[in-house]
C-alpha cells in the first residue's frame, strides 16, 4: 500500500492529512497556523505522520499547498531585488514599467527596468530587430545588483521568438540567473502581463526556501521516498522544480483546494463551494460544461485580478471573499450590530468567549444559540440572546449575498460546506437548492492537495492564414500534454480536458485564441 500527506496552510489553521492509493482518508490533524508559516508546516505533518502510525517509507507523494507567495507580496518581505527588461521601443513606452505599483512594493523589489528594441504585432509579424547589443550592456549593467530578471515583449504570447533570444543572450553573460518569460505567465494585455511576470520573478527565492524547507521537513520525519510536489491555483500539482519557475501560480492555491477537496467528497460535479475558515469565507463554483471533463475543477476568473495591489492577467479562481470566519469579531455599534472584518484568526483559542477569552466571535454566537457545541457553553449564557439572533441572521445574509454574486444562473444551485467554520452556516440559504455538509469537511482543503493530479496549460493566438484550425488545435494540445509532463504528469497519463476557441474578430489574418488544458496522474 503506499500513500500521500497532504498539507494545507490557511490564515487560521494549517490542516494535514494521509490518504492511501484509493484515496481514501487514513488521518487527519488541524493545528493553528504560525506566524512563520513554516514551523506550523512542520507540526502538522509530525501530528498526522505519527498519529496514522503507517509505514513512513511508504509515504510515495506530499502535497503542499501554502500561502507563502501571498504573503510575501502582501507583507512587502523577501522578494528578490529584480531587473525589468521590456522588448517593443518606442511602441510600448507610452506607460512605463510598475505605473501603478504601490510605493513600498516598487521599493521592495527595486527599480531596474529597461525597454529595448524589438517584439512583434498582433499577427505575429516583427516590429524591429531585437536590439542585442543593448541587451548585452544591460546584462553587464545588472551584473549582481539583482537576483532575477523578467523578460516582457510585445505581442508574446502571439510570437515568442524575442523573449527566448532575449533570455539565451542574458545567460550568456550572467549564467544561470532566474529568468521569467511574460508568455509562459500571462496573457493578452502587455502591462497585466508585465505585471505577473514581475511578480513571478520576485518570488524565485520564497518559491526555493518553501520547496527546500518542505524537503527538509520531510526528511526529519523519516519520508524520505515522497516525490514533492506543490499546489497550483487550478485545483492542480506542479513539481517542485516547475514550482521553483513558476511561483506566482501558487497564489490563491488554498481556496483550490478546498473546491478540489469539496468535489471529491461530495461527489458533486457542478455546484457552488463555500469554504469557512477562520478569518474569511471564500465561495467559488466548480465547473461542468458540456463536453468539458475537468468536472470538480475551479471556474476561472474571466477579469484581471489584484494581487497585493498590482493589476495581473495570470490564470487565478472566480471566487469572492467576504469578512467571515470563525474568528470574526461581533460587536454592536450605535444599536446596530457588526460582523468584522476583524477577526482573532489563529487566537481563536485564547480570545473566543468560549475559551475564556474576552472578544465575542462568530463561533461565540453559534454556541450562545445552541447550533455547535464548542469550548465552554456556559461562557456565553450571558450574552443577550437578542443579540446573537440578529448577529446571525446578518452573517446569513452577508453569506446569501456572496451566493448570489458568484452564480451565473437565476435558478437556486447545489452548496457544498467545507472548512472548521462551516458551522457558522444555517440549513437554509436563499440560492441554495440543497445544502452538503461531507463527512471530513473539515480538512476538505489538505484533502484537495493530496489527491490532486497534475496540470499543463497553453493560452495562446494563432493565425489560420498560415496554418489550419487543426494544425493550430494540434499545436496548443501538444504544447499543453508538455507542459503537463514537465510539471511532473505521467506522460502516458495525460488527457486534454478543456479546449477553448475565441475567434478575435478585431485581428486581421482569421486569428483565434486557443486555450488548452491537459491533466495527468503523478508520475
Amino acid at each position: 500500500m503506499e500513500y500521500r500527506i497532504g498539507i494545507d496552510v490557511g490564515g487560521t489553521n494549517t490542516d494535514a492529512v494521509i490518504v492511501d492509493e484509493n484515496l481514501q482518508l487514513i488521518e487527519s490533524v488541524k493545528i493553528p497556523t504560525t506566524k512563520d508559516v513554516t514551523s506550523g508546516i512542520l507540526e502538522a505533518m509530525a501530528k498526522v505522520a505519527e498519529k496514522s502510525k503507517v509505514d513512513r517509507d511508504k509515504i510515495k507523494y506530499a502535497m503542499l499547498g501554502t500561502t507563502h507567495a501571498t504573503n510575501a507580496i502582501v507583507e512587502r518581505k523577501r522578494l528578490c531585488k529584480t531587473a525589468i527588461i521590456r522588448i517593443g521601443y518606442p511602441a510600448t513606452e507610452a506607460i512605463m514599467p510598475l505605473v501603478g505599483w504601490p510605493e513600498d512594493l516598487v521599493e521592495a523589489i527595486g527599480i531596474y527596468y529597461y525597454l529595448i528594441e524589438g517584439g512583434h504585432e498582433f499577427d505575429g509579424r516583427q516590429i524591429n530587430d531585437l536590439n542585442e547589443n543593448e541587451l548585452r550592456k544591460i546584462a553587464s549593467d545588472i551584473k549582481d545588483k539583482v537576483e532575477s530578471i523578467a523578460i516582457i515583449s510585445v505581442f508574446s504570447p502571439v510570437n515568442n521568438q524575442h523573449e527566448l533570444k532575449a533570455q539565451e543572450i542574458i545567460r550568456e553573460i550572467l549564467g544561470p540567473i532566474p529568468i521569467s518569460l511574460s508568455h509562459e505567465i500571462g496573457s493578452l494585455g502587455l502591462i497585466e502581463r508585465e505585471n505577473a511576470t514581475i511578480l513571478n520573478a520576485t518570488l524565485v527565492d520564497v518559491a526555493k526556501t518553501i520547496a527546500n524547507s518542505f524537503k527538509e521537513a520531510l526528511n526529519r520525519e523519516g519520508i524520505t521516498n515522497a516525490k514533492i510536489f506543490l499546489c497550483q491555483n487550478d485545483g492542480t500539482l506542479m513539481s517542485r522544480e516547475y514550482a521553483m519557475r513558476y511561483p506566482i501560480l501558487t497564489i490563491a492555491c488554498g481556496p483550490t483546494n478546498s473546491i478540489r477537496g469539496a468535489a471529491f467528497l461530495s461527489n458533486f460535479d457542478n455546484a457552488m463551494v463555500l469554504d469557512v475558515g477562520g478569518t474569511t469565507s471564500d465561495v467559488g463554483g466548480t465547473t461542468s460544461d458540456v463536453g468539458i471533463l475537468n468536472q470538480g475543477f475551479p471556474r476561472e476568473s474571466s477579469i484581471a485580478v489584484e494581487i497585493g495591489g498590482v493589476r495581473t492577467n495570470f490564470r487565478m479562481p472566480d471566487l469572492i471573499s467576504i469578512g467571515l470566519g470563525g474568528g470574526t469579531i461581533i460587536r454592536e455599534d450605535n444599536g446596530e450590530i457588526k460582523i468584522g472584518p476583524n477577526s482573532v484568526g489563529y487566537r481563536i483559542t485564547e480570545e473566543a468567549l468560549v475559551f475564556g477569552g474576552k472578544t465575542i466571535t462568530a463561533t461565540d454566537i453559534i454556541v450562545r444559540l445552541g447550533l455547535a457545541d464548542i469550548g465552554d457553553r456556559d461562557k456565553v449564557k450571558d450574552l443577550p440572546l437578542e443579540f446573537a439572533e440578529k448577529a446571525y441572521i446578518k452573517m446569513q445574509n452577508m453569506i446569501e449575498d456572496a451566493i448570489d454574486k458568484i452564480k451565473t444562473t437565476k435558478q437556486p444551485q447545489p452548496l457544498i460546506l467545507v472548512g472548521g467554520g462551516s458551522i457558522l452556516v444555517g440549513d437554509k440559504i436563499n440560492g441554495a437548492s440543497q445544502i452538503i455538509r461531507p463527512q471530513s469537511f473539515g480538512v476538505a482543503n489538505a484533502l484537495g492537495a493530496a489527491i490532486a493530479q497534475v496540470s499543463g496549460e497553453v493560452d495562446r493566438i494563432y493565425s489560420l492564414s498560415n496554418m489550419s484550425r487543426e494544425d493550430a488545435l494540434a499545436d496548443a494540445k501538444k504544447i499543453a500534454t508538455a507542459e503537463a509532463v514537465k510539471a511532473g504528469a505521467d506522460e502516458k497519463s495525460v488527457d486534454i480536458v478543456y479546449v477553448e476557441e475565441v475567434p478575435l474578430a478585431y485581428l486581421p489574418g482569421n486569428a483565434v485564441r486557443i486555450r488548452v488544458k491537459a491533466v495527468g496522474d503523478l508520475l
